[in-house]
């Protein structure tokens, strides 16, 4: 049986300051302080981040899509921005990635709230269309997912690599050259529509730049025990597909418990 984190011990008072109320509050204003640097910051990286200039897209990218094949340029659904997630799911995979999955996951409210600020949300993967959409309806999942397979979107895009640059130890990714060991990688892209058709690439980031689309990594960030991988072989070693999560022992009593109250309310 795999362990999750919340079958570990939790920080106790043995081993963290506990202090009054009024040293609490001295240091959290001083937290407080840095968090604002760190805000102000982030809104700075943004205005940098939108001054980046363009590269026009001139290759002819094409889609397979459930309405058919399609066009990067008719991906955008109406709308002047499109957000993809490089989806790591390749063919003869049984399954998408389960990291991969983590990001998916946190799609289904972000998409509605995107497409009011003309933005549509995308997920690409080079798995042929039936295998995505077979593993699609076994996640539950409703947003936009298209196949690239037999087009070089993935590699042009620095999220595929063949299996010689494997085998030489190093590929271009996340702009610079570092081992890694998949022929599939992670990544966000970013890509503008003017009104003739006309697509821009605007921006891409891979790395633990994904983390962007992980809003459950930020709330984690927020708690005592915080991510709490320090001690696993890597970084997302404990997450699973939503749909393999195994229930702590304590969960799946209460869970038994209420069941079984349940049904005894149900039949008496």
């Amino acid at each position: 049986m795999n362990t999750t984190t919340m079958d570990r011990p939790h920080t106790s008072t043995s081993d963290h300051r506990v202090v009054s109320r009024e040293r609490w509050l001295a240091e959290r204003q001083a937290l407080l302080a840095r968090e604002k640097e760190l805000t102000r910051l982030g809104d700075q990286l943004a205005r940098e981040r939108r001054a980046l200039p363009w590269v026009r897209i001139d290759k002819p990218y094409v889609f397979d899509t459930p309405q058919g094949p399609r066009a990067l340029a008719e991906l955008f659904d109406g709308r002047r921005q499109l957000l993809v997630q490089h989806f790591m799911f390749a063919p003869g995979w049984e399954q998408g990635c389960k990291s991969c999955s983590f990001m998916a996951d946190h799609h289904e409210g972000a998409r509605l709230h995107l497409a009011q600020r003309d933005v549509t949300l995308l997920v690409v993967s080079r798995a042929p269309l039936a295998d995505i959409e077979r593993f699609r309806r076994r996640m539950g999942w409703q947003f936009a997912w298209v196949s690239s397979h037999g087009s070089d979107f993935n590699r042009d895009f620095g999220v595929h690599f063949t299996a010689d640059e494997l085998a030489r130890g190093e590929v271009a990714y996340n702009y610079t050259r570092q081992p890694f060991p998949l022929e599939e990688a992670p990544g966000i892209s970013v890509f503008w529509r003017d009104d003739d058709g006309t697509v821009f690439h605007t921006y891409s980031r891979f790395g633990r730049g994904v983390e962007v689309m992980m809003g459950t990594y930020h709330l984690l960030d927020l708690t005592p025990k915080g991510r709490d991988e320090e001690t696993l072989a890597y970084g997302m070693e404990w997450v699973r597909h939503h749909d393999r999560y195994e229930q702590p022992a304590a969960a799946r009593a209460t869970a038994s418990a209420t069941a079984a109250s349940c049904c005894s309310t149900a039949h008496a």
